[in-house]
């Protein structure tokens, strides 16, 4: 843990000592891009937050319990394997001009060229705000999944509607003001990465000037010390904008729970509507984006307005550079299997009082973190390594698998290895032949998590591996601003296939491993 977290201290002192100037301030006030910057940074970053909760938020008090809700956590899995950029690659083909929602709106309107409308890449950043919600809301239903699943919370479900209260009342009135502080950390994570993401921004944001974030990265790439200075300080502005939101939003919840009545005792009669096509859409913006990058992958000829391709090639395939796939193949699995034990050892032994400080970079903003790790490479003269990209990733992969890891380790029966103990076994050997077989499914499902956080970094491959590395997501990245989107399809779906082999993998390594003992299927 110190050599994944401790380089951080005096890397970020060293990212940010030239923020420290004020006329480094004075500079980027005055920079013409600096307002507009700003402005679709919050916009985008604040509004898909919302959204995402707010969708969130509306399908765990339509569904749960029911078995829709069972439905919705088994396809879960499948939607969160989908990377950002892969996503957001989709949904620029999906919701583009000549995008296919506007092609299949032509078949009926009778258009013949795609229509002058603005959205992808608007000023606003309100196509990026809109991916980013649907992306994200996944994840907090997946935390939501969680905390449901715990019997307290599930038996005052129970309990409630046995008193004759209606779903959405048992939510409002008792769930939601216990589950709201548990929520915060999850959804402080969503509104840094909104803020600080590049990926997406590059895809799906605007160009003229880009986000704050982009803008940031640009300037912390430039050769010119200047402008390295700037892209500091952008950096310690994306860290202030969090402080600010996340403690607005807090005391806003807060009044919230303040000024909820006490309840009043009427019931409210149980609504017939479920919202059947709410869920139905959802599932379908996930789908579709992948449908249309398989699509695109293996067209011929696709001019607006046709709805289908005017043939079908393997050609985009047959030419495809798969060097990116075989880096990141390497790259994820490294990084995957270096964490594991690692996530094992500080779960079994490590300080319980700093689990909270794994979860730092989640709900920091990416970009003053690989600034820091930058500056402690280019100090030890390991920048453009494969040590150093790996080194890069375990900062993120690590958290995600602590996070995925941790409830199944809490809710282990003790009593196990007190009888293990009992019957002579060393805590080393009452681990390794008792408790880490007997969490053999969450340990693999912690894996595969892992490999797919460690498929989607963008930012730490381009600092650590200077240019020298080239994976599924930069490539994907780099091909969005070629024009070719047969090649940039096929990156994309790459990029997709690698998470979903690994959680495939994960699935039948369990059921094989475990086909002769009942409790572990």
């Amino acid at each position: 843990m110190l050599l994944i977290f401790g380089p951080l201290l005096p890397g970020l002192y060293w990212a940010l000592l030239p923020a420290l100037d004020g006329a480094v301030w004075q500079t980027l006030w005055r920079d013409a891009q600096w307002p507009q910057a700003l402005r679709a940074t919050l916009i985008s970053s604040v509004l898909s937050t919302a959204l995402a909760c707010a969708i969130a938020a509306l399908m765990a008090t339509l569904y749960y319990p029911g078995w829709v809700w069972l439905r919705l956590q088994r396809r879960l899995p499948l939607l969160l394997s989908v990377p950002h950029a892969a996503f957001a690659v989709g949904m620029f083909f999906l919701i583009a001009p000549s995008g296919w929602l506007a092609r299949a709106t032509a078949q009926f309107v009778q258009w013949s060229s795609p229509p002058d409308w603005v959205t992808v890449q608007d000023p606003y950043g309100l196509s990026l705000a809109l991916a980013l919600a649907i992306k994200e809301s996944w994840f907090l239903l997946w935390v939501l999944a969680a905390v449901l699943g715990e019997q307290a919370v599930s038996r005052q479900m129970v309990m409630g509607r046995a008193l004759g209260y209606s779903r959405t009342q048992v939510w409002v009135k008792i769930l939601w003001p216990q589950l709201l502080p548990r929520m915060q950390w999850p959804v402080l994570a969503v509104l840094a990465y909104g803020l600080s993401v590049v990926d997406m921004a590059v895809i799906l944001g605007p160009n003229t000037p880009p986000t704050l974030a982009v803008l940031a990265w640009h300037w912390l790439t430039d050769p010119n010390p200047a402008l390295q200075a700037l892209g500091s300080a952008a950096a310690l502005v994306l860290l202030a904008g969090l402080l600010i939101i996340a403690l607005g939003g807090r005391g806003l919840a807060g009044l919230w729970l303040q000024l909820q009545p006490y309840p009043s005792g009427r019931r409210i009669p149980v609504s017939r509507w479920r919202g059947f096509s709410l869920h139905t859409l959802w599932f379908f913006s996930g789908y579709a984006v992948v449908a249309v990058l398989l699509l695109w992958s293996v067209s011929q000829g696709w001019f607006f307005p046709a709805l289908l391709p005017d043939g079908v090639s393997l050609e985009a395939w047959r030419q495809a550079d798969w060097t990116p796939f075989w880096t990141t193949l390497w790259l994820a699995t490294v990084a995957s299997m270096l964490c594991l034990p690692a996530v094992l050892l500080w779960l079994e032994w490590g300080p319980k009082q700093l689990n909270a400080m794994l979860y730092l970079p989640l709900i920091v903003p990416a970009l003053p973190l690989v600034a820091g790790q930058y500056a402690v490479l280019l100090q030890a003269q390991l920048d453009g390594t494969a040590v150093a990209l790996v080194w890069s990733h375990l900062l993120w992969v690590l958290p995600y698998m602590v996070l995925t890891l941790i409830g199944a380790y809490r809710a282990f029966d003790a009593r196990l290895m007190t009888s293990a103990r009992a019957l002579g076994c060393s805590p080393w050997r009452a681990c390794l032949t008792v408790k880490w077989p007997m969490l053999l499914r969450p340990l693999l499902a912690a894996w595969a998590v892992g490999f797919a956080v460690s498929v989607a970094q963008y930012l730490p491959t381009l600092f650590a591996g200077g240019g020298r590395f080239a994976t599924v997501t930069t490539e994907a990245v780099a091909s969005s601003a070629g024009g070719n989107r047969r090649v940039l399809a096929v990156q994309a779906l790459l990029q997709i296939a690698l998470p979903l082999a690994a959680f495939g993998l994960a699935s039948v390594m369990a059921y094989a491993l475990g086909r002769r003992r009942q409790g572990l299927r």
